[in-house]
């Protein structure tokens, strides 16, 4: 009888706030291990974000290319056999991005 007693006259000795503060260690190490499980972890919706940014991406440096290699292009049509070289290097580029983009259809 003596034990069952303590505990009540702890919890109204401690006060609502001891109260909590003791929950709260308590489920401390759950909620860290939730956390970490959280981020551990990559939703579908998460994946797909970070594909279509990723894709995004790879479109606009396409696109820089696109408007390099145009002016390379023009550069080497006036006889600098420098932007010859460039532009080559450029379409190489191109090429290697045109791979990992997805066909649309037209």
């Amino acid at each position: 009888m003596r034990f069952s007693r303590f505990p009540m006259l702890a919890a109204f000795a401690l006060g609502g706030c001891g109260v909590g503060t003791i929950v709260n260690v308590v489920t401390a190490p759950v909620r860290v291990a939730g956390k970490a499980v959280d981020l551990a972890t990559t939703s579908q919706s998460e994946s797909d974000e970070k594909r279509g940014r990723d894709l995004r991406k790879l479109e606009a440096r396409y696109a820089k290319l696109e408007r390099e290699a145009r002016s390379e292009g023009q550069r080497c049509a006036d006889g600098q056999s420098a932007s010859c070289f460039k532009r080559d290097s450029i379409l190489n580029e191109m090429d290697l991005i045109r791979e990992q983009l997805p066909v649309r259809p037209d």
